[in-house]
């Protein structure tokens, strides 16, 4: 079996360990006899799965107690919509960071039960930048601000949380676990599983315990923290075998040595693109070198003939998913933590010789 280097944006790469480990516990976990996704969500062999994932979760990331961990599904692009159900309740105002697609898509949302106001915003130069922020545009009554701290597409990262006197939301989707974060500096932080944590299917959603109960009684009861906060995310069937591969991947990652460990893993995988990127001849990195992404480097060649070929050629070596998103073009490296540094030397090496006969 031959398998391929994937750069897709997500689903992503998984650790190989997980893969064989799952693969070996498909026909019974452990000694119950049955697959995970068999169990019932109420059993204890399952109860073990998921608040094991949970402690795991809270180890890695120093998760403080005042904060809920709930595992719902929908995906980031739900959060979009239940971030303001369940928040935008006080002076029906929000602050946004506009750094991306993503950014814009849940400031759209937003926009469809109170007032969202973009404080900032990088479009005018096709979000190659994170813009700065001026507190004078802030509104000090906003019932939160978010924030897009990894912009998946275009390829720019915060370097550090927004200083906010309100409640701050992020989407760290293509992010968590692959650097440091203090969580106590965020009001609420979700993920969809599907870049660093496991399988589509399952959105993680970590929110301090003070903001649970905002929402109007009104909303449908799926869409609010408190049902599944008060429920341990089993208020109805949780995606348990997504959840079970999240607990793999973390009990990995755990094992390399946790956040701290898979970063300086990631600065080097991203140094080691980025550098080829900076004295290539060929190829170009799209976004200003002070806030580039460790997780999604996009890149073009300047021709959108080149681009295509160079995307051809790379998944017929076995580099896939290379193609840039639809809305941008060119092309993207997706480095997440379950790429291992030999993928990026793959991907240079291939770079390299496409520069040398079509350069």
């Amino acid at each position: 079996m031959a398998r391929v280097y994937n750069f897709s944006a997500g689903p992503s790469m998984l650790p190989e360990p997980v893969l064989r480990q799952a693969a070996g516990e498909m026909l019974e976990y452990s000694s119950s006899g049955q697959s995970v996704m068999e169990m019932s969500h109420r059993s204890r062999e399952y109860m073990d799965i998921i608040e094991g994932c949970e402690a795991l979760l809270r180890e890695v990331m120093g998760i403080p107690e005042n904060y809920k961990v709930l595992f719902l599904q929908g995906g980031a692009a739900t959060q979009f919509g239940m971030v303001p159900l369940n928040l935008l309740t006080g002076s029906g105002s929000a602050d946004f960071m506009v750094t991306g697609q993503w950014a814009k898509k849940a400031a759209k949302e937003a926009a469809k039960l109170g007032k969202a106001n973009v404080v900032a915003s990088s479009e005018d130069e096709t979000f190659s930048y994170i813009p700065g922020l001026d507190p004078a545009k802030c509104d000090p009554n906003a019932d939160y601000f978010h924030i897009c701290y990894n912009n998946t597409i275009y390829g720019t990262r915060f370097l550090a949380p927004p200083e906010v006197s309100v409640p701050l939301v992020a989407d760290i989707s293509s992010c968590i676990l692959s650097e440091p974060m203090d969580v106590s500096k965020f009001a609420l932080l979700y993920a969809g599983a599907q870049k660093n944590l496991g399988p589509a299917g399952v959105t993680v959603v970590i929110i301090r315990e003070d903001l649970i109960g905002r929402a109007p009684a009104n909303i449908p009861t799926m869409m609010g923290y408190k049902t599944h906060a008060d429920n341990g995310s089993m208020y109805n069937t949780p995606p348990t075998y997504s959840i079970y591969i999240v607990g793999l991947v973390l009990q990995w990652l755990k094992e390399l040595g946790g956040v701290p460990a898979i970063y300086e893993r990631n600065r080097e995988k991203a140094a080691l693109l980025y550098d080829f990127l900076d004295q290539s001849r060929l190829f170009r990195g799209t976004v200003r070198r002070e806030f580039r992404s460790l997780m999604n480097v996009p890149f073009v060649t300047g021709s959108e003939e080149l681009d295509k070929k160079f995307v051809a050629e790379a998944k017929a070596a076995g580099l896939v998913n290379l193609k840039g998103h639809r809305t941008v073009g060119g092309m993207r490296a997706s480095i997440y933590n379950a790429m291992p540094l030999e993928g990026v030397r793959k991907l240079v090496d291939f770079m390299a010789a496409f520069e040398k006969e079509n350069g």
